[in-house]
């Protein structure tokens, strides 16, 4: 790696963290409903909007009050996305005139919004209207953020609470949350995005002229429209003069600030934030890629904050980290090594140290190059947020085993807004079940006894994510209709799949690229593994949360594991990284690692 690449890589991180820590201490603020410097401003309408809605924000509720509510919330807004793609032919703000979203796909994208998944099966600026970009998609940015972050909430609250029942509002923590934190975050990042040149209009897309004319050669048809063909049968090509482009509009500046904030990743168009006008300039690339990961990590922050413990937080956040650097390091060396297929070409790709280029280009935006690529790639499949810069597909195996791994862990590397950290908690319930084994003492987690319910449930949040990808995978891999989309068969196209269901089954929300994911198969299939994903793993989270709210605490003492020390961090990256290999070690060993085998086998090291 270049000494260009270490100054983004540390400029980066270094920004993140000067961030992160006062936006922790802030949010830690705004869900204990203490004064956090907007009150006098926002706090009017959050009243307003409880008289409106007769929500009684100081009315707490129980684990499974609290889980209900959540779901036909969830419920609601999914059905309520499916129904605006099904009516988008009649309804305003359709300046393309787009028709109506097929019912399979309409099932697919509602899913994947609610979901907090983004999973997109189709081309935003050739599918969507302006109205379905707004209302269902943009609004459901907010509200599944705010979703992921209230059960976080609950859960801590779980932790930090002592002989009760209650966890809180989830109305008042949804609300708060989007009053307070992701609506004044989007509004700020939408207007630096549009400084930059982000676009944001209604306008209907616009066709301009071309200053240098294209010309190109198709196959030539007959009045009836049949191919017309030479005396040897083949076909006659004729040349065409394209003198127009079709420039798309659409108000994106709004859908990328949330898109980006809230752990979402869903593009207003179809390459995402590879397109120039959702991430125009290296500047823009580098904010929305600092705000991939500020909520996460600011998070950590707040559980501190919030269970009265920051050195909690802290560990936390540096075991995270203790795993985030060395697999994106191993992204960016495999990169910036090339390809050796096309080395075997002539093409030469050796990094030059004063133009810091070189390596692995295919499928990169000039713009950005590798390091910013690949950071982009590692960060959003670490955290749940999906969105891409560069096309996945073209990654080295090893570059592109990398973000399939980040999303194997469980996205708790960081993760999404609010469910990558309640993950991570899950992880760190199991670490310390573990470590109490291996000293013959009740495990505890700051101050509360975890006992065979908190195991039975953590662990059903943990497996729940590898049954479904394994077996959709599977399902996908022995059937036609699943490898009927692939258009790289072997190892690859194995790849392909496995990404496919990884990224449905961690509710990720990138791809590969390389599969043809908008069919009946892969949308029914890929909407049933999304909802799972994301909701069978709240419950189990939930239902700790109730489960330790009502116990008593237990007084520290000599025989107490720490768990912000070396010793427990170490203990916790131990089992994060063994829980990932156990589950799914065999089946990246038959797609990026037997292909990257066969490339040295075939090209050389």
């Amino acid at each position: 790696m270049t000494g260009n690449g270490f100054f983004q890589i540390g400029l980066s991180f270094f920004i993140l963290l000067i961030l992160a820590k006062p936006l922790g201490w802030y949010m830690a603020q705004v869900y204990e409903n203490k004064s956090c410097g907007l009150n006098t401003i926002i706090s009017p309408v959050e009243q307003l909007f409880y008289r409106l809605c007769g929500i009684d924000p100081k009315h707490e509720m129980d684990w499974k009050n609290y889980l209900s509510t959540m779901l036909l919330f969830n419920l609601f807004g999914l059905l309520a996305v499916y129904a605006i793609q099904r009516f988008q032919a009649y309804l305003p703000l359709n300046p393309q005139s787009f028709p109506s979203v097929d019912p399979k796909l309409a099932f697919n994208t509602a899913t994947s919004f609610a979901s907090n998944t983004n999973w997109q099966a189709y081309g935003g600026e050739t599918t969507m209207s302006y109205l379905t970009q707004m209302l269902a998609l943009t609004v459901q940015n907010f509200l599944s953020a705010a979703t992921g972050m209230s059960l976080l909430v609950a859960l801590i609250r779980g932790i930090a609470r002592r002989e009760t029942k209650n966890l809180g509002n989830f109305w008042a923590d949804t609300v708060r949350g989007i009053l307070y934190i992701l609506i004044p975050l989007s509004f700020i990042f939408a207007l630096i995005l549009v400084s930059q040149g982000v676009i944001q209009n209604f306008n209907s897309n616009q066709k301009v002229s071309l200053i240098q004319p294209i010309h190109y050669q198709q196959p030539a048809n007959d009045s009836t429209g049949q191919p017309l063909k030479d005396s040897n049968n083949n076909p006659i090509l004729e040349t065409k003069e394209l003198t127009e482009q079709t420039i798309p509009m659409g108000p994106v500046a709004s859908q990328v600030a949330i898109k980006q904030i809230g752990s979402n990743g869903g593009g207003f168009f179809n390459t995402n934030s590879a397109h120039p006008f959702e991430n125009p300039t290296p500047v823009t690339n580098f904010l929305e890629l600092l705000t991939i990961l500020l909520i996460p990590v600011a998070l950590c922050f707040s559980f501190g904050v919030m269970i009265n413990d920051k050195r909690q937080g802290w560990a936390i956040l540096l075991a995270m980290f203790i795993i985030f650097i060395p697999f994106m390091t191993l992204a960016v060396v495999s990169e910036q090594n090339g390809n050796p297929a096309l080395t075997s070409m002539g093409i030469d790709q050796t990094v030059q140290q004063d133009l810091h280029a070189g390596g692995n280009m295919e499928g990169k935006e000039t713009r950005f190059g590798i390091v910013n690529s690949v950071l982009w790639a590692v960060s959003t499949t670490a955290t749940s947020n999906g969105s891409v810069n560069s096309m996945h597909d073209s990654l080295t195996p090893l570059g592109g085993l990398v973000p399939m791994w980040m999303m194997h862990l469980g996205e708790v590397i960081f993760g999404g807004v609010g469910s990558g950290l309640y993950g991570m908690l899950m992880l760190v319930i199991i670490t310390v079940f573990v470590a109490g084994l291996m000293v013959g003492r009740t495990p505890e987690y700051l101050g509360k006894k975890i006992e065979p319910y908190e195991m039975k449930m953590a662990s059903i949040s943990v497996l729940i994510m590898p049954l479904i990808v394994l077996l959709f995978t599977a399902i996908g891999t022995v059937t036609t209709s699943g490898i009927s989309s692939i258009a790289n068969p072997g190892a690859h196209g194995f790849s392909e799949i496995l990404y496919a269901f990884t990224s449905m089954g961690n509710n990720n929300g990138s791809a590969f690229a390389g599969l043809n994911a908008n069919t009946s198969f892969y949308n029914v299939i890929g909407g049933i593994g999304m909802l799972i994903a994301r909701y069978w793993i709240a419950i189990p989270t939930l239902a700790i949360a109730g489960s330790l709210a009502q116990k008593k605490t237990i007084p520290f003492s000599a025989g107490t594991l720490p768990t912000h020390t070396p010793l427990f961090i170490t203990l916790l990256i131990g089992v994060t990284i063994i829980v990932g290999a156990l589950s799914f070690f065999p089946a990246l060993a038959l797609g990026p690692i037997v292909e990257q085998l066969m490339l040295w086998e075939q090209y050389g090291n």
